[in-house]
């Protein structure tokens, strides 16, 4: 989680929302990301999405079922949705998106087999997006 939040921390430093997102196998990290919609104009470029793509690159799959994803904010649905087809082992976010969250329409959009652990470096995670969006407002 700790590289999550360092890749968050680019998406600050680059204008972006705060969130940064890795895969791993084991204890080998196979995909990073951070969010980059702005950067790329594409409202698909989320942290999760550009850390999937690279693992599954990394690995020549589109399954990631021995794979964690670790994420500093609770995935939209479209992650969600992309977690779900590439049937992502285990999902740990840090802090819950209580606007746009996948959680709001239950745990059945992941995969069945996926585990779900929230709340990991949380407050951390939550700090940025609040210093995130106040600079916005300044």
């Amino acid at each position: 989680m700790t590289e999550a939040m360092r890749q968050a921390e680019k998406a600050y430093e680059e204008g972006e929302i705060p969130v940064g997102a890795v895969v791993v196998i084991g204890e080998r990290i196979i995909g990073k990301g951070y969010n980059q919609t702005e950067k790329l104009h594409d409202v698909t470029a989320h942290a999760e999405m550009i850390a999937i793509t690279a693992a599954s690159d990394n690995l020549g799959s589109k399954y990631l079922q021995d794979c964690t994803l670790y994420v500093t904010l609770e995935p939209c649905v479209m992650c969600a949705g992309a977690l779900y087809w590439t049937q992502m082992n285990r999902v740990v976010f840090g802090a819950a998106d209580e606007k746009r969250g996948f959680s709001r329409l239950g745990k059945a959009i992941l995969h069945p087999k996926t585990t779900l652990t929230t709340g990991i470096l949380a407050t951390e995670s939550q700090e940025l997006l609040l210093k995130f969006f106040k600079r916005l407002r300044t």
